[in-house]
C-alpha cells in the first residue's frame, strides 16, 4: 500500500515551516519512502514572534493564535500543492504544529495549528494532535520521531537529531529509547545573531572561537544532564540551561559559540557512553539543521572515535526534511491504526495510536 502524504513540521528554532510529500510505502511491515517535493516556509516576522511568545499570552490570544496558526498551515499546504503541481495527489496531511507548553509532568503539551481549521482550508484529511494521547498515558509525549528511525532507517544503532533542541534515539536490547539531550540551534543561532548572522553557517565563526573552559564547565554541570531517560526539553528548559550563561557573559560571541558548540559533543558523548552499542563499530544518523554545520559534526565524530562510533550525514532531503517526512508516517499509521508512539521513549503506560483525524471533505449521500 502506498501512501501519499503531506508532512508539516515547525521546530523550537523558528526557522521555519517544513513541508515534505513523500510516497510511504508498506509491505508485509517493511516501509520505504520517497520524498517527492520538499520546502522549508520562513515564517513572517510577525507570525514566528507571536509563536516564540504565545506562552505568555492570554486565554483568547492563545486561541486566536492557535486557529489562526492553522489557517496559515492550510494556506501554505495550498500554496504548495499549487506550486508543485499536486491537486488530487494527496492522500492526507500530518501536521505537528509547534509546541507552545510543554509540561508532561502535569500531563499536558500543546501544539498549536488547528487541525480543524486546516482541514477546512485544504479540503484535504488532516491528522494533528499527535502527542497528545501518549501524554494522556503519563507519558513525555517526545521524542515521537522514533518510530521513525525504527521503521524507516533501521540499519543504524544511532539516530542524533540537531535542530532547535539536540535529541537521540538509542537502542536498549531489543527496544528504543530517545531523549532530548540539550539546547542545539536555538542556542547557537542567537550567538550568531550577535554577529550579525542568521546561523552559524558551516560552523566558521565558532571555529574561529576560543573555548571557555569555565562557562563550558557550567553549561555541563546541569541537574537535568544527570537525569535519567525518559525526559524531555520544553523550549523554556532549554533556554534555561543554557542561555544564562553564554547571553550574560561578556565574552566575545565566537568563544560562547565555540563553547556552545563543545556544550553539544560533549552531552552527545555522554549519552552515547551511557547507552553502548556492544559492536566493533556502531553508525550513527545525523540529521537536523546542525548536521550542515561542519564544525560541530566534526567535533562530535572526535569524541565518537574512542566508542567505536561512525557519523553518517544522508542526503539533503533527508537531513533537513526527516522531522517532516516522520511526521507523514506517524499519519499513515494512524490512517491504519496503528501504533505511532513508542511508551518505551517516553515513558507512557502503554504504545499508542496518537492523532486527532479531521475529515475535510464531505461524503455525498446522493
Amino acid at each position: 500500500m502506498v501512501y501519499k502524504v503531506i508532512g508539516l513540521m515547525s521546530g523550537s528554532s523558528l526557522d521555519g515551516l517544513d513541508i515534505a510529500y513523500t510516497f510511504l510505502e508498506e509491505n508485509r511491515g517493511a516501509w520505504k519512502f520517497d520524498i517527492q517535493e520538499a520546502e522549508c516556509v520562513p515564517y513572517p516576522e510577525e507570525l514566528c514572534n507571536a509563536l516564540r511568545t504565545a506562552s505568555q499570552a492570554g486565554v483568547p490570544d492563545f486561541l486566536k493564535l492557535h486557529t489562526r496558526y492553522g489557517r496559515y498551515l492550510g494556506d501554505q499546504v495550498k500554496a504548495f500543492i499549487n506550486k508543485f503541481g499536486l491537486e488530487h495527489q494527496v492522500h492526507f496531511i500530518a501536521s505537528h504544529g509547534h509546541t507552545v507548553f510543554h509540561e508532561p509532568e502535569h500531563g499536558t503539551s500543546i501544539q498549536i495549528g488547528d487541525g480543524a481549521t486546516i482541514a477546512a482550508v485544504t479540503g484535504l484529511p488532516v491528522i494533528s494532535d499527535l502527542r497528545a494521547m501518549d501524554v494522556a498515558l503519563g507519558g513525555q509525549g517526545a521524542p515521537i520521531v522514533p518510530i521513525g528511525d525504527k521503521l524507516l532507517f533501521g540499519d543504524f544503532d544511532y539516530w542524533l537529531n540537531i535542530g532547535g533542541i539536540v535529541n537521540i534515539t538509542v537502542r536498549k536490547g531489543e527496544e528504543l529509547l530517545a531523549f532530548d539531550i540539550c539546547p542545539g540551534n536555538q542556542m547557537l543561532n542567537v550567538l550568531a545573531r550577535r554577529e550579525g548572522k542568521d546561523f552559524d553557517e558551516e560552523g566558521m565563526l565558532a571555529r574561529k572561537g576560543t573555548l571557555l573552559l569555565d562557562v563550558l564547565a557550567q553549561l555541563n554541570g546541569k541537574d537535568y544532564y544527570r537525569q535519567a531517560p525518559p525526559k524531555s526539553l520544553s523550549n523554556e528548559d532549554a533556554i534555561a540551561l543554557a542561555f544564562p550563561h553564554l547571553l550574560e557573559s561578556p565574552q566575545e560571541s565566537v568563544d560562547l559559540l565555540r563553547t556552545a558548540t563543545e556544550l553539544i559533543a560533549d552531552q552527545v558523548q555522554a549519552a552515547v557512553r551511557q547507552f553502548p552499542h556492544g559492536k566493533e563499530q556502531a553508525k550513527m544518523l545525523v540529521t537536523g539543521g546542525g548536521a550542515f554545520n561542519n564544525f560541530l559534526v566534526e567535533q562530535i565524530q572526535e569524541r565518537l572515535d574512542d566508542l567505536q562510533v561512525r557519523t553518517v550525514v544522508p542526503y539533503e532531503q533527508v537531513v533537513k526534511f526527516k522531522e517532516a517526512l516522520v511526521m507523514g508516517l506517524i499519519g499513515a499509521l494512524r490512517w491504519r491504526e496503528e501504533t505511532n508512539v513508542l511508551s518505551s521513549v517516553t515513558g507512557a503506560a502503554r504504545d499508542s495510536i496518537s492523532g486527532a483525524l479531521w475529515m475535510g471533505h464531505s461524503y455525498s449521500m446522493e
